[in-house]
């Protein structure tokens, strides 16, 4: 494996100039881009009071899954330096340290920096969150790390990022439709620019990885192959509260996701097929007989998933969450 590892990462410095050059075609300019302020109640007027009781107040209708689910997303959302510590592994072991794909790397985290940042600022002001035990879940989720099955390998580490930036938008998005449907429209709109940022990251990880389909066509359809095989795990895959084992509010984090339709197993395969699309992988070739039989099984996952997604009843165990307090 180590032998195919680094012809991967030749391929990586190989398209590595391609990313350059398109690299701000995906992202936005940091003295124009939204900042969590931009969203909160400014301390410096004389409003600030009145601002945070109305917030209180918008935030008091939302419902206890709603608030279990957006508590779980900021929790994933903060335990940024995993992500960053896990992408810089990958770049630094296959790249120059000072190279493109370590600053696409540091400026991705900046922006993605910002939305734990205001979630976080916006759960602490609500007045429902026990902020102290879900600011351990946080700290634990960073100690314990994750393995999400991409190893050192820049390929299944792009498609790993690729679905799960699709599946953060889709997570995001929906809790924004919720927060309006409970009357919060300042959660709304703070989850619906969260969910644009996920939206262009997916883009351009979806865009490096078709260029790794035109130069190594085999290997990508492999690695593809091999990830969707594994099955894509969350970030949050071991999410715990204070006193439980690792992973074990996970499970419940999901349930509460699933009963509101934030996030499904129909999500899941829609999110493939959305990825079988922009690869264009019906119509790849240059495969051998390997890359052909990992094509195939590609080719008919989402069926295969889509008839278990069906069969999957609406989880109803309602649990209790230690981080909510009112």
């Amino acid at each position: 494996m180590d032998f195919f590892v680094e012809q991967r990462r030749e391929v990586m410095r190989h398209v590595e100039p391609y990313m350059l050059e398109k690299m701000f075609d995906f992202l936005k300019p940091i003295d124009d881009i939204w900042q969590p302020s931009d969203f909160l109640p400014d301390s410096t007027k004389d409003s600030f009071f009145a601002d945070i009781k109305e917030l209180r107040q918008n935030a008091s209708g939302l419902s206890y899954d709603l608030l279990a689910v957006l508590i779980g997303d900021t929790i994933t959302e903060e335990a940024l330096p995993t992500y960053e510590s896990w992408l810089m592994m990958v770049d630094a072991v296959s790249m120059d340290e000072e190279g493109g794909w370590m600053k696409w790397t540091r400026h991705w985290t900046g922006e993605e920096n910002r939305h734990g940042d205001l979630l976080n600022k916006y759960l602490y002001l609500s007045g429902r969150v026990d902020m102290r035990k879900m600011e351990i879940s946080t700290q634990y989720l960073i100690a314990d790390g994750f393995d999400i099955g991409t190893g050192t390998d820049p390929y299944r580490n792009f498609i790993y990022t690729s679905f799960q930036e699709l599946a953060t938008n889709v997570s995001h998005r929906r809790v924004a439709s919720l927060a309006k449907r409970d009357g919060d429209t300042l959660l709304s709109k703070m989850c619906g620019v969260i969910a644009a940022d996920e939206a262009r990251h997916a883009k351009a990880y979806k865009h490096f990885i078709s260029k790794i389909f035109e130069v190594d066509a085999n290997e990508a359809m492999l690695a593809f192959e091999d990830m969707m095989r594994k099955k894509i795990v969350m970030p949050a895959h071991f999410l715990r509260e204070l006193g439980t084992k690792i992973g074990q509010t996970f499970g419940h984090f999901t349930d509460a996701a699933q009963r509101l339709g934030v996030y499904t197993a129909v999500d899941y395969v829609d999110i493939l097929k959305e990825l079988i699309v922009d690869w264009q992988i019906d119509s790849i070739t240059d495969l051998n007989e390997s890359g052909e039989k990992a094509r195939d099984y590609i080719m008919k996952l989402p069926e295969r998933l889509l008839r278990v997604a069906e069969r999957m009843k609406n989880p109803g165990l309602e649990y209790k969450f230690s981080w909510i307090a009112v």
